[in-house]
């Protein structure tokens, strides 16, 4: 793990974009994804009796069923911040190197990994 320097305006909108994932209901996890194109994706924890999944591994799906073939980055926000699972998703999407913000709920990056990590 390594301390980021400043957000580019690019991951910074994925820290905004995961940090409302979150709060609109109020979740454990929010992400968000940006794709090979540019686009971006928002997801929070899903956690019903019937299914889980991550914020992360969501995002990642909610790119893939809209096309995304690659990822170039990712922010993941919570109290404690980490997301194995979704790493894995991230990796398998856009290879081991894809950057991923670990970011707490007041918008301060805690540190920065790689999905391959």
């Amino acid at each position: 793990m390594s301390t980021p320097e400043a957000l580019s305006d690019e991951d910074a909108k994925l820290v905004t974009l995961a940090r409302g994932a979150r709060a609109r209901i109020g979740a454990a996890r929010g992400a968000a994804v940006r794709d090979e194109t540019g686009r971006t994706y928002a997801a929070a924890d899903v956690a019903l009796a019937s299914l889980s999944i991550s914020a992360l591994a969501l995002a990642v799906a909610q790119a893939v069923a809209a096309g995304a073939r690659g990822a170039e980055a990712a922010a993941v926000v919570a109290d404690a911040p980490s997301d194995d699972e979704g790493r894995r998703a991230l990796a398998d999407l856009g290879g081991p190197g894809v950057i991923v913000h670990l970011v707490l709920p007041d918008g301060v990056v805690a540190s920065t990994v790689t999905a391959g990590a």
